[in-house]
């Protein structure tokens, strides 16, 4: 087990929580955090892209001219690629992407891309982060309190929250997500993660880990 310090909205030091090694001191290769990522952004990808071969063109259909005695290339189609408004030779034809990667993999990559955070010093935990209204400015004190403001920035709540969500959402590089739903795409994406207790402890109440 290790200890995280705990802090508050002004950046008080408020406690310590345990939290287990294999979070935050995972000794998995870097390499299945690459791996994760690009499997993410290869699922996120429609595949819808097409270009048409020169059987999709329309027209075409008779030879331009006769073969021989015209002093002109031989030529069966003007849909031919060499031809202006002709087929696409290899161009993009629809394709599915998709990459699965074992869940436990998944689960090893997150938890490498957040030992990697941590060593970095880009993790902080909240004691807790509550907000009476939707108010940007008031998530912005925040932010300037904790000195990382104007840095990417991504907070790691329970589940949803409407009043932090849509006061973050006016932030340049601020993000906001559902512990069930951080990934190690989001963990790579941003500067400093930020949970709040209850937060990580959703974490690690979803992944099975015992703090």
């Amino acid at each position: 087990m290790m200890e995280m310090e705990i802090r508050d909205i002004h950046n008080n030091i408020v406690g310590k929580k345990e939290v287990p090694d294999i979070v935050f001191n995972n000794q998995a290769s870097e390499s299945v955090v690459h791996s994760a990522v690009v499997a993410y952004m290869a699922n996120q990808r429609q595949g819808t892209h097409a270009t048409k071969t020169r059987a999709m063109v329309s027209g075409g259909g008779r030879k331009p001219w006769r073969q021989k005695h015209t002093g002109r290339a031989r030529h069966g189609s003007i849909r031919s690629p060499l031809w202006r408004k002709g087929g696409i030779v290899f161009g993009p034809q629809p394709r599915d992407y998709y990459i699965k990667l074992p869940k436990k993999m998944k689960e090893t990559a997150l938890f490498k891309a957040l030992t990697l955070k941590y060593r970095d010093n880009e993790i902080l935990l909240l004691d807790k982060l509550e907000l009476l209204r939707p108010k940007t400015k008031d998530l912005v004190e925040i932010l300037k309190n904790l000195e990382i403001f104007g840095k990417s920035v991504l907070f790691v709540l329970p589940e949803k929250d409407e009043n932090v969500f849509l006061s973050a959402r006016n932030i340049p590089y601020v993000g906001v997500v559902r512990a069930g739903d951080l990934n190690a795409y989001y963990i790579s994406l941003f500067e400093k993660i930020i949970f709040t207790v209850s937060g990580l402890d959703r974490l690690l109440q979803i992944k099975g880990v015992t703090s």
